[in-house]
C-alpha cells in the first residue's frame, strides 16, 4: 500500500460544475488544488458566467437554472482566496508515470508551463455534437453551444431569426434563453420522434422535476408564437457566400417538405464528451451502443484505468449539470481517499453512498434521454456525396465513400490519414462522429469497428511562438 499523503499535490482541469465540486470538496478537507480553466471566468458551458461589468440578470442569462447558475457562480467566489486557479488557461498535454505521479502541461498567454501532480481531476466537460446538414458550412450555422456563448458572454444573439435544429433538452433550452432574451426564435426543429417509447418515459421518471421542466420549457415556446416540430429529417441548408444561411428546409413527420427562413441557425444533438485529455493520458475507452460513442472507462467513484487520473462530469458520463457536480465531489473524494489523505477519507466514506445512488438515479434519466433522442445514424448514411462533413478540412461525404471503396479504408484513422477529416482547427470534435457512421455504413460493418479518432497532443492548437517556462519545483 502506497504512504498517506498528508499535502497531497491535486490538479483540476475544468471549473465548470464538476470542477467547481471538486475544488470545494478538496477545500473542506484542507487540500489547495490547482484549477485550470480555459474560460475567462468559473462556470463551463452551461453556467457560463457573463464578463465582469454585464448587469444582466440570472433570469434572462439562465432561465430555468438561473438559481443553480447563481449557487454555482457564488460557492466558487468564496473558494478563489484558497485556490490555485489559473483561468485563460489551456492544459494542452499529460504525462503519467505508472506509480501513479504526472505532470499536466498548460499554456496562459503564450507562455507553456508543467505543473507536477499526485492526481489530476479531468473535468472538461462536453461540446455538441453535430451532424453534417447539406448547407451547414454556410456563413450563420452555429453549434447551440456558441449560441449560448453569443447571448452569456456576448450579449447578443447569432441572428435576427434564428432556426434551432437537432435533439435533445439542450436543443429547447437554448431556445428558450433566445426567448428570454428578447431573441426571436421562428422555429424548434427536433429530429426525435414525437411519440417516445415506454422504455423511455418510465426512465425519464428517475427525474420527474427535470422532465416536466422540459416539457414546460416546449410550452413556453408554443405560448411564444414559435414553430415546433418534432420527427422531422433535415433536407438542406439554403442560402449563398454573399448572405449566408437564407433557411432550412425539413421534411416533416407526414413526409411533407417545409421551409423556414431565418438568417442565423442553430445546431446540435445532445452533446460529446470532450476526452481528448483522457485519451492523451492513455485511459481506456469503450464504446456505448445507446448514444453510439466510445466514452472513458471509469468505477463509480470516478477512477480511470491509469492510477492517479480521476474523471469526472459530461467529459466522462453525460449526466447533465446536477450530475457533473455530484460526479466531481465523489471523485474529489476518492482521490483523497487513495492518496490516504485522513480527512478527505472521512469525508468519503460518510458521503460516497450517497452520491453514487445519485448518480444511479441521474445515470438512468441519462439512458432514458438517449432513447428518447436518439443520435440520428441514418441521416449520416444518407448525406449526399458532395454534402461537406469536415468543415475544417472541406471533406465532403462523397470522398469519405471513396477511401472505403478505393483505399480500403474500413478505420476512421486510415480514412483520416488519405481526406484530412478530422485534421482541422477542431481536431475531429464537430466532424468525428458523423465520419465514423458514413466509413461504417459504406463498409457495411457496425460504426464501434470503424474505431474512434485518436488525441494526439496538443488538444487543441497552439500558437508557434509559445514558450516553455522553468518548470515548478515538485
Amino acid at each position: 500500500m502506497s504512504r498517506p499523503t498528508p499535502h497531497p499535490r491535486i490538479v483540476i482541469v475544468g471549473a465548470g460544475p464538476a470542477g467547481v465540486r471538486a475544488a470545494q470538496a478538496l477545500v473542506q478537507a484542507g487540500v489547495r488544488p490547482a484549477v485550470i480553466d480555459e474560460g475567462r471566468r468559473d462556470g463551463g458551458q452551461i453556467y457560463r458566467r457573463q464578463p465582469e461589468g454585464f448587469t444582466r440578470p440570472y433570469t434572462k442569462l439562465y432561465g430555468t437554472e438561473a438559481a443553480k447558475a447563481e449557487s454555482l457562480h457564488r460557492d466558487f467566489d468564496a473558494l478563489r482566496a484558497r485556490l490555485d486557479y489559473r483561468s485563460d488557461t489551456l492544459a494542452w498535454n499529460v504525462e503519467t508515470t505508472p506509480d501513479g505521479e504526472g505532470r499536466l502541461h498548460v499554456v496562459n498567454a503564450g507562455q507553456a508551463q508543467s505543473i507536477p501532480f499526485d492526481a489530476l481531476l479531468i473535468c472538461s466537460g462536453a461540446t455538441d455534437r453535430l451532424m453534417p446538414v447539406p448547407g451547414w458550412e454556410r456563413a450563420g450555422c452555429y453549434s447551440l453551444g456558441a449560441a449560448q456563448i453569443a447571448l452569456k458572454s456576448q450579449a447578443c444573439a447569432i441572428g435576427a431569426r434564428v432556426v434551432f435544429l437537432g435533439s435533445g433538452p439542450l436543443l429547447y433550452l437554448v431556445a428558450s434563453q433566445y426567448e428570454q432574451a428578447g431573441a426571436h426564435v421562428e422555429a424548434v426543429l427536433d429530429t426525435a420522434p414525437s411519440v417516445k417509447s415506454l422504455r423511455a418515459v418510465i426512465g425519464l421518471m428517475a427525474r420527474p422535476s427535470l422532465a416536466l421542466r422540459g416539457l414546460a420549457l416546449m410550452r413556453g415556446l408554443r405560448r411564444a408564437g414559435v414553430t415546433l416540430l418534432q420527427g422531422v429529417t433535415p433536407l438542406r441548408i439554403d442560402g449563398n457566400d454573399t448572405y449566408g444561411a437564407q433557411a432550412v428546409v425539413v421534411r416533416d413527420a407526414r413526409g411533407r417538405e417545409r421551409r423556414f427562413e431565418c438568417d442565423a441557425v442553430g445546431l446540435g444533438w445532445h452533446l460529446r464528451a470532450e476526452a481528448q485529455l483522457a485519451d492523451i493520458a492513455r485511459c481506456e475507452f469503450a464504446f456505448e451502443p445507446a448514444s453510439r460513442q466510445w466514452l472513458p472507462r471509469i468505477d463509480t467513484d470516478g477512477r480511470s484505468s491509469v492510477r492517479g487520473v480521476y474523471l469526472a462530469g459530461d467529459g466522462a458520463r453525460l449526466l447533465g449539470a446536477d450530475g457533473a457536480e455530484a460526479a466531481g465531489r465523489l471523485a474529489a473524494l476518492a482521490a483523497l481517499d487513495d492518496l490516504q489523505h485522513a480527512e478527505g477519507r472521512a469525508l468519503y466514506r460518510a458521503e460516497g453512498d450517497g452520491l453514487r445512488r445519485k448518480l444511479a438515479r441521474m445515470d438512468r434519466f441519462r439512458a432514458a434521454l438517449v432513447q428518447a433522442f436518439p443520435w440520428p445514424q441514418a441521416q449520416a448514411a444518407a448525406l449526399p456525396d458532395d454534402a461537406i462533413v469536415c468543415r475544417c478540412e472541406a471533406v465532403s461525404a462523397g470522398e469519405l465513400r471513396r477511401c472505403v471503396t478505393e483505399m480500403d479504408s474500413r478505420e476512421v484513422n486510415r480514412a483520416k490519414a488519405f481526406s484530412r477529416v478530422g485534421m482541422g482547427r477542431c481536431q475531429g470534435r464537430y466532424c468525428g462522429h458523423a465520419s465514423a457512421e458514413i466509413v461504417a455504413h459504406a463498409c457495411g460493418i457496425p460504426v464501434e469497428q470503424v474505431g474512434r479518432l485518436r488525441t494526439q497532443a496538443p488538444v487543441k492548437p497552439l500558437a508557434m511562438a509559445t514558450r516553455e517556462l522553468v518548470e515548478e519545483s515538485r
